[in-house]
């Protein structure tokens, strides 16, 4: 027989307890396969007498045996009393003889919540969209030109986007600062490497011309002698150069990756390209979108074990993806606080989603996962070998179906509530992965 208290919301603990008669076959059979390999001087192995075994390997085989049954018992109560165990239950054997012919024990465990999904209907969600255009189109292939240009000599003054050669002198109070001076100093002039009120100074300067102006360091720069302070720079222009795109033309699109140098052909994988990348992105953004909103509509109580699992994997994720950096995790302890926040909102997300799933049967179909898994092979060389790779694993597929499932009930949710679509600026869809 056993019991079932409920200590808090998601808290129970089980009162049972097991029969001697349920141990003794187990600990007798670990005792036998101890036997075959044990060394115990003056016995062969295999040979060792029963009673010497239990006299060394005893009180072992007992532990073990009864571990397993303690699993079975409980196993069997929770079948009995339906409960939804969450996580691992914590045993306390109540009987301190462990031999006697009953063993009393409870374990406290925490269950699964009811999980009520609220309504949708009053949300209003923003679902982003975005169409591509041939601008977008051009203005990558111009990208594209501008990372393979050279840089050419130019008789004129200097200007954004331009590489220049400079020589400068910096002062603080009337001294020369440290790492305040430099001979034939490259600047390309745009991109951020110095700071924009010394780019803007050499902005408009003419090979061989001398300028001095004031500028003051921004508090949080890195030199701390001029963090915060106003210094004078004296600069002398040495060269000029410009910027040169290759053409658009055959050699450009063999550079790039197209064999036979079509530009048409270029132009037309770039924006199968970017459309791939433009809807994963979209994607992204509206599954947020969606799962918040869930989240929102939905509160129940979290059981801290499956919490304290999440938390667990995504600080094991986070030291491997240091040591991937080159950073030295070794035996590094992250605290488990750090990731509470983010494995309670995946914990809860997981379990909404089944139950949403299931309630409105949005499992993911074979043609859907066979769509997603072509469509991402295409953006490899041979997208057969990909497909057969994720055919190859179980785990794979599942991820995929995870996916699929994913798209399903970002589909459902948009259907429920009041939506409205916001165009998306392309720059700054593209602009974060």
């Amino acid at each position: 027989m056993s019991s079932v208290e409920t200590v808090s919301a998601l808290e129970r603990r089980l009162n049972a307890s097991i029969p001697q008669q349920a141990i003794i076959g187990e600990v007798a059979a670990r005792l036998k396969h101890i036997g075959r390999t044990a060394k115990i001087a003056g016995f062969r192995p295999g040979k060792i007498p029963n009673k010497v075994l239990e006299q060394y390997y005893g009180v072992q085989a007992h532990q073990e045996a009864l571990g397993e049954a303690l699993q079975r018992s409980f196993a069997e109560a929770a079948q009995v009393n339906n409960l939804k165990v969450a996580g691992y239950p914590e045993f306390d054997v109540k009987t301190a003889d462990l031999k006697a012919e009953t063993i009393e024990y409870s374990a406290t465990f925490e269950v699964y919540p009811e999980i009520e999904v609220g309504s949708l209907a009053g949300e209003s969600l923003e679902r982003t969209t975005y169409a591509l255009s041939d601008t977008d189109v051009d203005n990558t292939v111009e990208t594209l030109r501008k990372q393979r240009s050279v840089f050419v000599a130019v008789d004129r003054a200097a200007q954004s986007e331009d590489q220049v050669n400079v020589d400068f002198t910096g002062k603080l109070n009337g001294e020369i600062f440290q790492g305040g001076e430099a001979k034939d100093y490259p600047v390309q002039i745009g991109v951020g490497r110095m700071l924009p009120e010394f780019e803007a100074a050499i902005i408009g300067m003419k090979v061989g011309e001398t300028k001095s102006f004031d500028m003051t360091f921004p508090e949080t720069y890195h030199g701390k002698d001029v963090a915060g302070k106003e210094v004078t720079f004296t600069i002398t222009l040495n060269k000029v150069e410009a910027p040169k795109l290759p053409e658009l033309d055959a050699e450009f699109a063999m550079s790039v990756g197209i064999p036979d140098g079509d530009v048409s052909r270029l132009t037309a994988e770039i924006r199968v390209n970017l459309q791939r990348e433009l809807d994963r992105r979209l994607k992204v953004r509206n599954k947020d979108v969606a799962m918040d909103a869930l989240l929102k509509v939905t509160q129940f109580d979290v059981p801290k074990s499956l919490v304290d699992w999440e938390a667990k994997s995504l600080m094991q994720q986070a030291l491997r993806d240091m040591e991937q950096r080159g950073m030295k995790a070794g035996a590094m302890q992250l605290p488990l606080d750090l990731f509470k926040v983010q494995a309670t909102k995946r914990v809860k997300l997981g379990l909404i989603l089944a139950e949403v799933v299931k309630k409105h049967d949005l499992q993911a179909k074979p043609g859907q996962i066979k769509a997603l898994i072509q469509d991402y092979a295409q953006s490899f060389d041979e997208p057969e070998q990909v497909i057969r790779w994720y055919a190859a694993e179980p785990k794979r597929m599942q991820e995929v179906e995870n996916l699929a499932l994913e798209e399903n009930v970002v589909a459902w949710v948009m259907s429920q509530a009041k939506v409205t679509d916001k165009v998306a600026v392309f720059s700054e869809l593209m602009g974060n992965a």
